[in-house]
């Protein structure tokens, strides 16, 4: 490309790409009162949601109240936007609880746009970056150090940002970048015979960029995820469907949401069923889907299948469900949720009008799947800044990961991060005992993701610990170390932890004996009598009672709000389970802060297998903890490493 624009402006941080991910980190540089500017395809497709009109979900509400605990901005939009709220697995404990919204989607990007506009220190561009310009770090010395939590450790990186070009010629000269391309990046959607390239929705896909990346040496790769068809609403026979209607008492995602603002009339959502004709339908047609025709190149997410997949994997099934989901309240658009599809316009129409309520269904938008360059997260640090690149940052779906909610946890922690690293402080990092965050990152960096990586519960092995109530617990005092959180709201929190340490003290201090009063209070809640004196800590327990049915025998006890009335629930109700996990933490933590320095040598390392010492080359963990995680290592090669390192020591 020839271009004589001689144009040049000054930033402390560039941001690529205003998605979720690009969102949260372009807020979070400028909040901590850095220059920075985001760049975007379209300013129309801030925040956008090309896929599902939802926030949260199954660990995903997790991610959403972290953001939210850090200082992010996604909960607080949300609660400003939704149109229906529902508090998943409430049959099951507390550590499996997530928030879910459907959201209007016009209305969330319109909102997240407005935030982006009103924020100082933010400039707002339409362009595409198509170069990322760096320069070589003299004699392998970095200029910077990268720091995990208590140790200091001598970079990898032999380059380091210096700023970024725009198609149109101009350059911007910066510190840091974070990259947050999301779908965008080479990318191509396919519907059938017919590929477009373009990104989501229609939108220009980001064609000059990739090049500049590997030039970096930095190593790309293809992933693939798709969407389903967009219905006319007015054409959708609600008689033949399932209502699934939202909560009576909505619970904000944002801890500084009022919790009455959010209580409003909700939309609701509908559920059907694919059934034998469906099936029938895309096994006849398998040959046309880009899928089975071997016409993508990427590979496409285990966890939320197109339906031609789930009807070849899953063969024994003869019906899967199918959510209709509105997409806000300005529109007729409704979102087919659990049919996502690559197949050609006609059999879309043929199988979708098999649906019970579907019949006579119209497309709106047909369904289609999306290939896109993406790299290897393993090329990061767990601050997710390149291993290669000092000040080179990346979030969300350019690492490998899936979903709106994994995407801003990301790029909240890049923005961060790529602050830090401009003012010259320490990184944030989150571990996997005190984050979904840190487990989230700790996967991408750590594992060798073949597929798009989504967060589940299962995936926390500690997630008693990392309940979604209990996040700005856990987390609040980093976004207020970083200054994303105002005074006022810590000194909130230290007040709120206050009150729940006092209540659980008076609570087991308070006894109660075999009365009268007592008796007809346990009799009428259907529990067992007392044969003799307890706390009223230990009547809680009993899964009958309640706090609140407490003040019957409790009268004089403080007021308190619902939120920590929760937590002192919680806490005493597993309180074994949760000291048991607390002791596993103590051990996960030795193993984290036991060191390995980045430039140790793996071949001076004797007795280590060869496929350990292959993958521990490869990663460079950061500690023992971080190792002992990598495909490839096993107990024994941990073990031989501690020997190695403790000989080094003395």
């Amino acid at each position: 490309m020839t271009n004589n624009n001689k144009l040049v402006e000054n930033f402390d941080v560039v941001i690529i790409g205003a998605g979720h991910a690009g969102c949260e980190a372009a807020l979070a540089c400028s909040r901590l009162g850095l220059e920075t500017i985001i760049f975007t395809v379209s300013v129309d497709s801030i925040a956008l949601m090309p896929c599902n009109p939802n926030i949260g979900g199954s660990s995903k509400g997790h991610l959403v109240r972290e953001i939210d605990a850090l200082g992010g901005e996604m909960g607080k939009n949300i609660d400003k936007t939704f149109i229906q709220s529902k508090m998943l697995n409430i049959s099951k404990g507390p550590a499996v609880h997530s928030l879910r919204a459907q959201a209007d989607k016009q209305l969330y990007s319109k909102s997240m746009r407005q935030i982006l506009e009103n924020q100082e220190h933010l400039t707002i561009k339409q362009g595409e970056v198509c170069e990322i310009l760096w320069e070589d770090i003299e004699n392998n010395k970095n200029d910077n150090s990268v720091i995990n939590n208590t140790s200091v450790y001598t970079s990898l990186a032999d380059k380091k940002i210096i700023g970024v070009k725009s198609y149109t010629g101009t350059t911007y000269m910066c510190k840091a970048v974070v990259i947050c391309t999301g779908t965008y990046l080479n990318a191509r959607c396919l519907c059938g015979e017919a590929i477009t390239y373009t990104g989501p929705n229609g939108l220009q896909a980001a064609t000059h960029l990739s090049d500049s990346i590997k030039a970096m040496g930095i190593e790309l790769r293809r992933f693939k995820t798709g969407t389903p068809a967009r219905m006319d609403g007015k054409t959708i026979d609600y008689s033949k469907l399932s209502e699934q209607k939202g909560d009576e008492r909505v619970v904000p995602f944002s801890f500084s949401t009022d919790p009455e603002s959010v209580q409003k009339e909700q939309v609701s959502c509908w559920l059907t069923y694919t059934n034998e004709e469906t099936h029938k339908i895309i096994k006849a047609n398998l040959d046309r889907s880009p899928i089975y025709a071997g016409i993508i190149e990427g590979t496409g997410p285990r966890y939320c299948p197109s339906i031609e997949d789930k009807v070849v994997k899953f063969a024994d099934k003869d019906r899967h469900q199918v959510f209709l989901e509105p997409e806000g309240l300005y529109t007729d658009e409704v979102y087919v949720d659990g049919m996502s599809s690559s197949l050609p316009e006609d059999v879309q129409q043929a199988m979708y009008r098999t649906v019970p309520g579907l019949e006579n269904c119209r497309i709106v938008r047909n369904a289609y799947a999306i290939e896109y360059d993406c790299i290897n997260a393993k090329q990061l640090y767990n601050s997710l800044q390149f291993k290669k690149v000092n000040g080179l940052f990346a979030g969300g779906q350019f690492n490998g990961s899936s979903g709106y909610e994994e995407a801003a946890a990301q790029g909240l922690i890049a923005g961060i991060n790529a602050a830090m690293y401009v003012l010259d402080r320490d990184p944030l990092i989150l571990d996997r005992s005190e984050s979904y965050i840190g487990v989230l990152i700790d996967d991408l960096v750590t594992k060798d993701n073949r597929e798009p990586y989504r967060m589940m519960t299962s995936k926390a092995e500690y997630r008693l610990l990392l309940r979604q109530d209990n996040a700005d617990l856990r987390l609040r005092k980093y976004g207020y170390k970083v200054g994303l959180v105002s005074r006022e709201t810590y000194d909130k929190l230290c007040e709120k932890e206050k009150q729940i340490k006092d209540e659980i003290e008076r609570l087991k201090s308070v006894m109660v004996g075999a009365n009268k009063q007592v008796s007809e209070f346990l009799a009428k809640h259907n529990s067992s009598a007392l044969t003799q004196g307890v706390s009223l800590a230990s009547l809680l327990c009993r899964p009958e009672i309640s706090y609140k049915d407490m003040y019957e025998i409790d009268s004089n006890r403080p007021e308190l709000a619902d939120d920590v009335i929760e937590q002192v629930e919680i806490e005493l109700r597993y309180e074994g389970y949760i000291e048991r996990q607390k002791k596993q933490v103590e051990h996960f933590i030795k193993m984290e802060n036991r060191k390995i320095p980045a430039d140790l040598d793996y071949d001076d390392v004797p007795s280590l297998r060869i496929e350990a010492r292959q993958r521990l080359k490869e990663f460079k963990p950061l500690s023992i903890g971080q190792a002992s995680r990598l495909s490839g290592v096993s107990p024994a090669d941990v073990s031989v490493l501690l020997v190695y390192l403790e000989r080094g020591n003395r």
